[in-house]
């Protein structure tokens, strides 16, 4: 199974994480090999055996795994164990913890995967962010949420941006740009030869600035998905059937 991991969190010893690729799962072409997401279409019992090889991986139980029902929204979920599950996946787009051995997940096709740790108060969050979820402020509001509902403190929080769609390759039409850019995102649209191309990391990093996020707390992986399509699913680049990779997040016990 091939993965990639982040620099800035490796270090930490209190927590695990990766992102996936397609790559060492057992699913069907299209899906080949490693799809995570059960609401692709792929065949489900090898959906779960990727995710049993997963956990398997990270040395966690694949039922304990949350993961979610994602919806472009910019709602964020704090877990509870009692209700959210493997088999009952909570419909938000970011959730957070700080309980250890419940792994979190985020899965994606181009958008992007972001993974949260408070180093201090050991609190975990993972988001969904697209076009969409990103111009509605997904990930400074999961911040927000982590100081308002954890007490952590913004100076604390290292945030890492996964494989991810890039303007290369993200072409966009009128109707979007100007969305776009009437929200205040006009930097993140390229113009190249009579078209348009979205940049969203560029949307999360003004935010993460914005929000007070210490630019040596900050990662962005740089991994375009569609140009390396060989190793990432990518929604545009596999013409829009495919499987999703993760970001996968976990507080260890001490």
């Amino acid at each position: 199974m091939k993965f990639i991991k982040s620099e800035l969190l490796t270090p930490y010893k209190q927590i695990t994480h990766l992102f996936t690729t397609r790559d060492g799962g057992v699913s069907r072409t299209p899906f080949n090999s490693n799809n995570l997401a059960f609401h692709v279409g792929d065949n489900s019992k090898d959906v779960i055996q990727n995710h049993a090889q997963l956990a398997q991986r990270l040395s966690y139980r694949h039922t304990d795994l949350v993961h979610m029902r994602q919806i472009h929204s910019d709602r964020i979920i704090v877990v509870d164990p009692d209700i959210h599950n493997f088999e009952n996946p909570p419909e938000c787009d970011a959730l957070i913890t700080d309980l250890v051995n419940i792994p979190l997940m985020v899965m994606t096709a181009d958008c992007t995967p972001v993974l949260f740790f408070d180093s201090v108060k050991k609190v975990i969050a993972v988001a969904h962010a697209g076009r969409a979820g990103a111009v509605k402020g997904i990930v400074p509001k999961t911040i927000e949420k982590m100081c308002s509902s954890f007490g952590s403190k913004i100076e604390d929080i290292t945030v890492v941006l996964g494989p991810s769609i890039s303007a290369c390759c993200y072409e966009v039409g009128e109707k979007i740009t100007k969305e776009v850019t009437d929200e205040g995102y006009g930097f993140a649209v390229l113009a190249r030869e009579g078209h348009y191309y979205l940049e969203v990391n560029a949307i999360i990093k003004r935010q993460l600035d914005e929000s007070g996020v210490k630019k040596e707390n900050i990662e962005d992986l740089n991994i375009c998905n569609a140009c390396e399509n060989q190793d990432f699913f990518s929604y545009r680049a596999d013409k829009q059937k495919t499987g999703r990779i993760a970001g996968v997040l976990m507080l260890k016990q001490p």
